[in-house]
């Protein structure tokens, strides 16, 4: 899956523009269905059609807010505020109180927000102005990506290999601490190799502080994501999120920790000046 995957993934992020938006939306519109019948296994209606609706336009607006297309600003905020409020009259007209309908409207407005919002920051990546060639914005995009897979990879080969206590035995008991050091460490140590043998070869030179510190932010938020989304499953009660992906779940088990580390690479690179 890989081998095909990963070669994709890269010709898309090098065509950028409408096509990454387009696919992000999808990915969006369909992790924000699966979020939402977590939901209902616990007695809770989001309001199914508006929430999705909102993850499809997500990274829409991270398009907007970055580029300014097609709408500035100001409008990402209006249409925003407009999308929240239209959420909480259609709870009005169609959750009655014993309904539920706090839990309703949050859980629609935040799965929206996690699962079209969060990866949508990939888009930010790929219109920096830092990197002057598509090649350049493509491989860009790749350093959380890369991270996130590497740490994933060695914090499951070194808690298979040291093993010892377990990190959230209740939410996820094959992870291990040992695993997550592992994992942190490698990702730390790769964000300044990633930087000084890809991305310099494309003509874009990070501070090595930065990505040192996108390596230490991946390797524990995305870890962190991974573990939050086992939270949700297991409120549930079920052991994959959906069957989008077959014999690997759905989109939200693929996405857990890219949906924390694709925003934390953005904020430590933004807190430099770097994008």
């Amino acid at each position: 899956m890989a081998a095909v995957g990963i070669p994709a993934a890269l010709y898309l992020v090098y065509l950028g523009g409408w096509f990454l938006v387009a696919t992000l939306s999808a990915l969006g519109a369909l992790g924000a269905a699966e979020l939402y019948r977590l939901a209902e296994q616990r007695a809770v209606r989001p309001l199914f059609h508006l929430g999705v609706f909102g993850a499809l336009v997500m990274p829409v607006a991270v398009f907007a807010l970055r580029t300014g297309r097609p709408v500035g600003f100001q409008w990402v905020v209006l249409i925003g505020v407009a999308w929240l409020i239209l959420i909480m009259l259609v709870a009005l007209r169609e959750r009655a109180p014993e309904d539920r309908p706090l839990s309703a409207v949050a859980i629609t407005a935040f799965g929206a927000v996690y699962t079209g919002g969060l990866p949508a920051f990939l888009v930010w990546l790929r219109e920096s102005p830092a990197a002057l060639s598509p090649w350049a914005a493509s491989w860009l995009v790749f350093l959380p990506l890369t991270l996130t897979w590497v740490c994933d990879s060695l914090a499951m080969m070194g808690g298979s290999l040291i093993g010892g206590a377990k990190l959230a035995p209740v939410l996820s008991p094959k992870k291990t601490w040992s695993g997550a050091v592992v994992g942190a460490v490698s990702a730390a140590i790769l964000g300044p190799v990633y930087g000084m043998l890809v991305l310099e070869r494309v003509g874009l030179r990070l501070p090595v502080i930065a990505l040192v510190l996108v390596g230490v932010g991946v390797g524990t938020i995305g870890q962190l994501g991974d573990i939050a989304e086992s939270l949700f499953k297991r409120e549930a009660g079920v052991k994959d999120s959906g069957t989008f992906f077959p014999g690997h779940g759905g989109v939200l088990d693929r996405l857990d920790s890219l949906y924390w580390s694709i925003p934390t690479t953005v904020i430590v690179l933004l807190a430099f000046k770097a994008i």
